[in-house]
């Protein structure tokens, strides 16, 4: 008999979709809990269901965070949606009676491993994934009702990379290029269903004749059962010299057996709302009328059609007569221009075809028995992107996807000068550290084995997929409710003066979402990313002023957009966090290298600034999309970072203020400690790792005993092997950063996992008193610290303080709270209204004070003081 499962009290919980599916989709999102709510046999236990009819989906689970007492913080979940009529989905205990819903997955999944391969069967296609060496995918096998053997649709998916190298004198340019291809060296088997499997790949590009080797890249292929489709996660970091190495075309191909007569092969392109469809040999002639021109229509709608050698022997002629197109490419090379080429044979011209905005980011190739359709997330996005089609008129066809296509100029990752700019332009440190070493990018792709020549409906359906993966989200009340990343609001409108904030913060995430378009915030490089502030003279972002170009999550404006999206559950806010977060985890981050677990300030390029800190790659900003997707990529990222502690002995981040002493380094309490304390309690929630739970103790043991607890500092000597920090005497550096970098939302977290009244109360202190008068701080501290000490942008500590206020139910530190917010210009201007109409190179729209420092912190803090000081909001707010 089934043992009785306790049942948690938030079952059942209602799923729906962030973008409802218009195709057969696999789908992996996550789930929150509170404390104690969840165990491990029940998770084993929860089923999926379809309230519209009650049906079952069967469903793979697995817990991805752990509360300290074991139970489980936040699960994650795979499923296969095959109706796409259902929007809603909830998931439940499994009753008494039923079986246990991974036993009963009518499409079931299997992996088989060789020494050579693994070999993954959907039960719609077989895959063979190389395990070593060159190629990635040996070959896809489509089983078909008619043939029990199934027919191979691809083979040979690789990874390929060409090379540029630059070489001037005397007048001359001459540029060589080199090609290579992925070499895989481990290979992980993740998961082996039944629903889902994933297969982590690893290796470097090998040059094709030479020794080199390359360019480390990460692969994982996703796999769900029943279906015909193939998930793939592209990631590649960067080893080369940028004064060198210039990387001319990086992509992913694949060989695609092509049967049947040449007018029965297709080539399809998303364009910006329709399709570029047409055959290596084109029924169109100048003689195409009568049946033959109906003939035309069906094959254009990638039909397969049919001629009869004796009746038809004079237009069979025609088209041995007419041209035949072996190769074609659609190159994004802005992001608001495409064109389409196609050409005969080598050594021919490229004839255009066609022109465009926006590409949709999806080609296809296939002929009588079906084919490969690939396509790329944020094609137009992250332009200069790129799809070749070639040798159409063999037996085997190439399709290649270009995530940098090499009909673009090549990638430059220089610095944009010879010298760092710390006055001018506040780049922050004299050292001009500016390399792209170790830095990386990730690129999604969506593989369709089809059995035939999909319709341009499907087409565009599978487009419009790959393009916004699908998600299965929850309500923002049960995100509210479980806690889901410590304190936030739900929005409120019940008064004026709630709907007066409402309606600022709308406003801002309004700008940014409009910004992002009017400014063209994209490229393979910038998308996903933010300005820093604005010059109002030449009407632009300062794009070319140092530490006041790119954002480069200063000031976590990552935290701003997920916890948005927490509240309010808006699928466009979602995507605008989910670009900020595979941009600043990849390009902000070093991955390996002298700066591991740092990251670049904000500067001109990403990676430019001399300043290397460990708040930019810290795991508290990453979070979010990891615990909401289950994204393996982002949990990689996250446990990349535990120790990167230990980069800030080989560069100090306080070096220009503290000469080499007895500790191996120095770090300010914030944001150093505070994101060392985000990535130890990350591994320690994900593994239940409780060696960093010790380290995050001991930190907070130190800044207990100092002299004036979080009030002291904020530098300390530090040492990463034992964890303890040194106080050095309370200096005069601006206690703002220590709160400003995401501190008190990791904090915040830290104390419901903790359960440390002394620490809670500790954070309380610091918030109360931030915003004190000057002769009650004195007061308080009894003359220990001077009255010099900064404690400056106070609306940079409004979560910090709405904290202390609601802690220590103080209604004037509230008040004071609603004071900076309601004064601050944010909390004054709705910018859906005021935005002014300046022209630059066109008209656009114009708030000449913007800064994204204050928009983010002014954003967070208002949507966290509305959670803890709501009550004390007062009635008129101008």
């Amino acid at each position: 008999m089934k043992e009785m499962v306790v049942v948690p009290t938030a079952l059942p919980i209602s799923l729906h979709w962030l973008k409802k599916p218009a195709i057969d989709v696999g789908v992996t999102w996550g789930v929150p809990w509170k404390k104690g709510e969840l165990d491990r046999e029940a998770l084993k236990n929860l089923c999926l269901s379809m309230p519209e009819n009650g049906n079952h989906v069967p469903l793979q689970s697995w817990p991805a965070a752990f509360w300290p007492d074991g139970s489980i913080k936040w699960s994650t979940h795979s499923a296969v949606s095959k109706n796409s009529d259902i929007q809603h989905y909830s998931l439940a205990a499994m009753t008494i009676n039923q079986a246990a819903p991974a036993t009963e997955v009518t499409e079931r999944l299997t992996v088989q491993e060789t020494d050579e391969a693994f070999i993954i069967d959907t039960g719609v296609i077989i895959c063979t994934v190389n395990k070593q060496g060159k190629g990635l995918i040996r070959s896809i096998v489509r089983r078909n009702l008619a043939d029990t053997e199934g027919r191979e649709v691809c083979s040979n998916g690789g990874l390929v990379c060409i090379r540029e190298q630059r070489d001037e004198g005397s007048g001359t340019l001459s540029i060589h290029e080199e090609r290579f291809a992925g070499r895989t060296l481990s290979a992980i088997l993740e998961q082996d269903g039944p629903v889902r499997a994933v297969v982590k790949l690893e290796g470097l590009h090998q040059a094709s004749h030479s020794a080199r080797e390359w360019l480390p890249y990460t692969l994982r292929l996703y796999f769900y059962a029943g279906l015909e489709s193939i998930r793939l996660v592209h990631t590649f970091h960067y080893d080369g010299n940028p004064q060198q190495d210039f990387i001319k075309g990086l992509g992913i191909e694949f060989t695609v057996p092509l049967r049947g007569p040449l007018y029965n092969r297709h080539v399809r392109f998303a364009g910006d709302s329709g399709l570029f469809g047409e055959s290596p040999k084109t029924l169109h002639t100048r003689r195409t009328k009568g049946k033959y021109r109906d003939l035309f229509v069906d094959q254009a709608a990638g039909h397969s059609v049919k001629f009869d050698p004796e009746e038809d022997a004079y237009f069979l002629s025609l088209l041995d007569d007419s041209a035949t197109w072996g190769s074609f490419r659609l190159v994004q090379n802005s992001s608001g221009h495409y064109g389409i080429w196609k050409r005969t044979e080598d050594g021919c011209a490229w004839v255009k075809a066609a022109e465009g905005r926006r590409a949709g980011g999806l080609g296809y190739v296939g002929a009588e028995g079906g084919g490969l359709a690939a396509g790329m997330k944020n094609f137009w996005r992250k332009h200069p992107a790129g799809m070749e089609i070639g040798s159409t008129a063999t037996d085997a066809a190439a399709l290649t996807v270009w995530f940098w296509s090499p009909d673009a100029a090549a990638m430059d990752l220089r610095h944009y000068d010879t010298k760092t700019h710390v006055e001018s332009s506040y780049e922050g440190a004299e050292e001009l550290r500016a390399t792209p070493f170790g830095i990386a990018n990730t690129s999604e792709l969506t593989l369709w084995c089809t059995a035939q020549t999909p319709g341009p409906e499907l087409l565009q359906r599978m487009q419009a997929e790959a393009e916004e993966p699908s998600l299965l989200v929850c309500e923002p009340a049960y995100y509210h409710e479980a806690g889901a990343f410590g304190f936030w609001s739900l929005p409120d409108r019940s008064t004026p003066a709630k709907e007066y904030l409402e309606e600022r913060l709308d406003g801002i995430i309004s700008f940014y979402k409009e910004e992002i378009e009017q400014r063209k915030w994209y490229g393979f490089w910038d998308y996903g990313d933010f300005m820093h502030s604005y010059d109002p003279v030449r009407h632009v972002w300062n794009y070319d002023l140092g530490g006041c170009a790119w954002q480069n999550s200063e000031l976590v404006p990552n935290m701003w957009l997920w916890v948005t999206f927490l509240r309010s559950g808006r699928a466009d806010v979602f995507r605008m966090a989910e670009a900020m977060t595979r941009h600043t985890s990849e390009v902000d981050v070093y991955h390996f290298g002298e700066y591991a677990g740092l990251g670049s300030r904000h500067n001109v390029v990403h990676w430019g600034c001399g300043c290397k800190e460990a708040r930019i790659a810290m795991a508290g900003l990453h979070r979010y999309y990891y615990y909401l997707t289950g994204d393996e990529r982002v949990g990689d990222i996250m446990d990349s970072v535990k120790d990167a502690d230990y980069s800030t002995v080989t560069l100090d981040p306080m070096r220009a203020y503290f000469a080499k002493d007895e500790f191996p380094t120095h770090v300010r309490v914030g944001p150093d400690w505070a994101a060392f304390s985000s990535n130890w309690m990350t591994r320690w929630e994900r593994f239940e790792d409780t060696a960093y739970r010790a380290k995050i103790i001991t930190g907070m043991d130190c800044i207990k005993a100092a002299n004036l607890r979080l009030l002291s500092g904020p530098t300390y000597g530090y040492d990463p092997t034992t964890g303890i920090l040194s106080g050095m005497g309370d200096d005069n550096w601006g206690r703002h950063l220590a709160i400003s970098m995401g501190g008190p939302q990791v904090w915040f977290e830290l104390a419901a996992m903790l359960e440390d009244p002394v620490w809670e109360d500790m954070l309380a202190e610091f918030g109360v008193f931030y915003n004190l008068p000057q002769e009650e701080k004195d007061a308080f501290t009894g003359g220990l610290i001077s009255g010099k000490l900064r404690f400056e942008h106070p609306v940079l500590s409004v979560a910090i303080a709405a904290y202390g206020a609601y802690y220590r139910k103080d209604l004037v530190t509230a008040e004071r709270c609603w004071s900076i917010l309601l004064e601050n210009p944010f909390g004054r201007v709705n910018l859906q209204k005021e935005a002014e109409r300046v022209t630059y190179m066109a008209e656009l729209n114009e708030i000449d004070w913007m800064n994204t420092n204050e928009a983010s912190q002014w954003s967070l803090n208002t949507i966290i003081a509305l959670e803890l000081i709501g009550s004390a909001l007062p009635e008129r707010t101008n």
